[in-house]
């Protein structure tokens, strides 16, 4: 496995790949690496010739006070699971080799990223943004493979590649679940024995309106509520419940196939995201 810490010289492995003719997958990762981010290669493995990993704790999508000090990090234990998953090349950049000290140039998306996340978050999509347009500039893949828990910023990133000609195809892998439903995060190590038990209400609540869904009850505002009580009985605090159009994330009153309820909610200081589409 290749180990890469100058954007210059990831970027001019990767054209060497592209000219021999490889197709190059790229898995955009924070680190701290779990059986979620495995779903991901394996993805990038069936699609691609070579798979590419990068981590980095991107600085532009963390707001004030959240955890960019504090993001789990194990850059050792990172390098080792891609290594031993067969990973062709790890990129893994600091700061200053991602940023100047006087970048000017920040890429904005001014619809998807308006709402859910984006209300909450302010900025936070400009910094995804621009870091997987530098990624995609740097490591040149053909695919990028990113998982469906971050179902918003998904969209979001496919809205950029259409809109500035990306030559990306964007695949989306299922979201990975613990034994208990919890969807797998790197934030999880946060949570303490009783935080994980009530985080697991969230799994419960989908899993419960996904059922009712088929059962026949498509009015939104009612599946929205039997969340809301579900959460706050758990004692969750809530940053959003919303079933939105799979592909405008604009909100619907009738729920149909293929719309998605998302869920947003801190259990203790820890924020968590999980999704399901209908």
């Amino acid at each position: 496995m290749r180990i890469f810490k100058s954007a210059e010289e990831m970027q001019h492995w990767s054209l060497e790949q592209r000219i021999s003719g490889q197709t190059i997958g790229l898995v955009p990762t924070m680190g701290y690496l779990h059986n979620g981010h495995l779903s991901l290669l394996n993805l990038a493995r069936s699609e691609c010739d070579i798979v590419v990993v990068s981590i980095f704790v991107n600085p532009t999508q963390f707001g004030f006070g959240e955890d960019f000090g504090k993001y789990p990090r194990d850059e050792e234990g990172d390098s080792s699971m891609c290594n031993e998953y067969g990973v062709d090349a790890l990129f893994i950049p600091d700061a200053d080799e991602m940023y100047a000290s006087d970048a000017s140039v920040y890429v904005e998306e001014n619809s998807l990223s308006n709402g859910l996340c984006g209300v909450l978050r302010p900025g936070h999509f400009t910094g995804v943004c621009t870091v997987v347009a530098k990624l995609f500039n740097i490591v040149l893949p053909h695919k990028s493979i990113f998982g469906q828990k971050d179902y918003q910023q998904a969209v979001v990133i496919q809205r950029m590649i259409r809109d500035l000609n990306f030559p990306v195809e964007l695949k989306v892998a299922p979201i990975v679940r613990e034994q208990d439903g919890v969807a797998l995060s790197s934030r999880n190590v946060y949570l303490s024995e009783d935080e994980r038990e009530r985080a697991h209400t969230i799994s419960v609540s989908l899993e419960m309106v996904h059922e009712k869904f088929f059962a026949g009850e498509v009015d939104a505002k009612v599946l929205k509520e039997l969340i809301v009580e579900n959460l706050q009985e758990a004692s969750l605090d809530i940053d959003y419940v919303e079933i939105v159009d799979g592909a405008l994330l604009t909100p619907v009153e009738s729920v149909d196939m293929g719309d998605v309820v998302l869920i947003a909610a801190y259990c203790g200081k820890t924020r968590l995201i999980d999704n399901c589409i209908f």
